[in-house]
């Protein structure tokens, strides 16, 4: 397959344009996109970024076209509806973007010199910071506003360790997991909900430092255990006669333990 030239690319960009701006036409549009406001299409958004991660990750090329251009139908929507409100456009939007991404790359576009792609990110990190004029704790609580909890918390984990908050050695954070574990148990024994949230939460957190601290990805690893919940959930109903709910905890536990070897044994061979 050959490389569409530039030109190429943006004749594919100027008809989606126009695509979304027919729908959007007061008189002759689509009456489901024009009902909808900037607000109304952020879950959307991150419905379809999430779908591309997946296809991503399956690493189908066709999937993975399909929910790029989902997520890009977003952006030219959010963009012809605040174009039509006067605010901004695609084309403020582009500009923005291709600016930034040559301010944060003056090793490529000025003299800077670089060693590797960590310095990239240092350096990248320290202009966004001055670009932003944000405090340690403003660029933390960027992260708790814009990111899923998981990744906020591993991302302001290592924000702060990387500020000098951070343990000598790894026996620091076991002591701490040991303290929060406590800690939550002992909230247990009150009818505190919000108190026991907070609790789970510390005790989440330290967690996740462990996981900085041995180089493990959070994420991943729970994506992982979902999906090994799951595969042995069908290995199960696979071979059972009857509803789940009819089985009994010991009977539950017997098949779970027997797909487990089973799975198990199928990753072997």
């Amino acid at each position: 397959m050959s490389s569409p030239t530039i030109a190429d690319t943006l004749e594919a960009m100027d008809q989606l344009i126009e695509v979304i701006a027919r729908l959007r036409d007061p008189n002759e549009g689509c009456p489901w996109d024009l009902k909808q406001t900037p607000s109304t299409l952020t879950p959307y958004i991150l419905e379809e970024a999430y779908e591309t991660v997946a296809a991503i990750k399956s690493g189908d090329s066709t999937a993975i076209i399909e929910e790029l251009g989902d997520l890009l139908l977003q952006i030219v929507l959010q963009a012809q509806i605040a174009s039509e409100m006067g605010t901004f456009s695609l084309k403020e939007v582009a500009e923005g973007i291709t600016q930034k991404m040559i301010r944060r790359h003056p090793h490529v576009f000025a003299e800077i010199q670089v060693q590797d792609a960590a310095e990239v990110n240092k350096n990248w990190e320290a202009i966004k910071i001055q670009e932003k004029g944000y405090t340690l704790s403003q660029q933390l609580q960027q992260y708790l506003n814009t990111l899923p909890p998981l990744l906020a918390a591993s991302k302001i984990s290592r924000k702060a360790a990387s500020n000098g908050f951070e343990w000598e050695n790894i026996e620091g954070v076991w002591q701490k997991f040991e303290e929060e574990l406590r800690e939550f148990k002992e909230s247990l024994q009150t009818e505190d909900q919000a108190h026991q949230e907070a609790e789970l939460g510390d005790l989440l957190f330290t967690c996740i430092n462990i996981a900085r601290w041995y180089n493990l990805d959070p994420s991943a690893g729970l994506t992982g255990t979902n999906q090994r919940f799951i595969q042995r959930l069908s290995k199960i109903e696979e071979q059972i006669d009857r509803p789940l709910a009819d089985y009994t905890l010991e009977e539950l536990e017997i098949l779970w333990q027997a797909a487990k070897a089973e799975l198990k044994q199928q990753e072997l061979t």
